[in-house]
């Protein structure tokens, strides 16, 4: 199809890239946020090959690692410093054909927005309404602006508004059952070697470092901690940092030196939920797409990377389709609707086992992981990676 106007709700990692495959593929593209000024929302993801191969198609693959963390090993140890597992990732690389990209939510978004066209995304837009004719969508704004395309996108984010609206009834989003807290500090091999995933586990918690680059060739780590909680608000008048200390008391040394690092102005706190698949990812002429559309525990480490692939899927919809948006917008459904409901419950699943939904099970998992060669891990990676769209 030719000379569509798209209109995209959410300038995030989806809208964003969405954007830019859009506008590659030669449609008029505008993108709409709520926000008054774009901020990246977390510190930084792990951005799995699945995800990097779209953006190496979108030309973003020399960009990309300038600023992705180089990832080379992946290493378990106890709470109390035991080694559990230590493995290469170059068998992940040589079965995929391309490594993965620890980065910056902040670099991730700067790249995209400057690809994309920051002149082409309008702040302080919050939508209020969507309508519909046989040929136009409309999107309305609380300030009485007005967008009206051929379709419109919603890539809100995991409190979509669209959401509601695609689906025709509310859709909760549901607490999973811990509370994370991350940010990024400079990367010293006190802490962990500089181009190792190292995660320390014990007690149903987790405590995680993984190499991020950036800019000028920084090297820093994006940190994270998880803990099993049944209220996400409960706090004792704590700032941040003691209240990662209280719950990591006794910890192994590199846990206890990173605690020690930390600002607590600058951590992240969390409260992990996901949303159960939906039953619709499209109405008519509004397509949902990232979060809004299979908003999904950080577990398996694919939340970013599934919003980039639907990036991908949608535009190439829309480019090989002759029979109309509508029609287009079906066959995106059909492609990424069972692909992301399976993203969604197997990191329901990882979360349950990691965070001691059934202690025994956790219990086993820490055994197992003294048996670990790396060999099942990186299976379990790969075959994620290899169900997305290019190979």
């Amino acid at each position: 199809m030719e000379h569509l106007k798209i209109v995209i709700i959410g300038a995030g990692m989806g809208g964003l890239a969405t954007g830019i495959a859009l506008k590659q593929a030669g449609y008029e593209v505008e993108i709409y946020d709520r926000v008054s000024e774009l901020r990246a929302a977390g510190a930084a993801i792990s951005l799995w090959s699945n995800g990097v191969k779209v953006l190496n198609r979108m030309g973003l693959g020399a960009a990309l690692a300038k600023v992705g963390g180089q990832m080379e090993r992946m290493a378990y140890y106890s709470h109390t410093g035991e080694k559990l597992t230590d493995f290469s990732l170059n068998p992940l690389v040589e079965r995929v054909g391309q490594q993965p990209y620890p980065v910056a939510r902040t670099d991730l978004q700067q790249m995209l927005l400057e690809t994309f066209g920051a002149d082409q995304v309008f702040l302080d837009a919050k939508c209020v309404d969507i309508q519909q004719t046989q040929d136009r969508a409309m999107v309305s704004f609380a300030d009485g602006r007005i967008a009206t395309g051929d379709l419109v996108i919603g890539a809100d984010g995991t409190h979509s508004t669209i959401r509601q609206y695609v689906a025709q009834k509310p859709i909760p989003r549901r607490y999973s059952g811990y509370v994370n807290w991350n940010g990024m500090v400079d990367a010293t091999e006190d802490l962990a070697p500089l181009t190792s995933w190292v995660m320390h586990v014990g007690e149903f918690k987790r405590a995680s470092v993984m190499p991020v680059g950036g800019p000028n060739g920084a090297r820093r780590f994006y940190y994270f901690f998880d803990v099993p909680m049944a209220d996400s608000t409960e706090n004792t008048g704590e700032n941040r940092q003691q209240e990662i200390a209280r719950h990591f008391a006794g910890w192994a040394e590199p846990v206890q030196c990173l605690i020690g690092r930390l600002d607590p102005a600058k951590i992240n706190r969390i409260a992990i939920h996901d949303v159960e698949p939906l039953e619709a990812l499209v109405r008519d002429r509004v397509a949902l797409l990232g979060d809004a559309a299979h908003s999904t525990c950080p577990d398996l480490g694919q939340g970013g990377a599934q919003a980039i692939e639907d990036a991908f899927v949608l535009a190439n919809c829309l480019v090989t389709n002759n029979l109309g948006v509508v029609d287009a917008l079906k066959r995106y459904e059909a492609l990424r609707k069972a692909r992301t409901a399976d993203i969604i419950v197997r990191a329901r699943k990882r979360s349950d086992l990691t965070h001691g939904k059934d202690p025994v099970h956790t219990q086993q998992w820490y055994q197992a992981l003294k048996q670990e060669d790396g060999s099942s891990i990186i299976d379990g990676i790969c075959k994620t990676i290899l169900a997305g769209p290019l190979h």
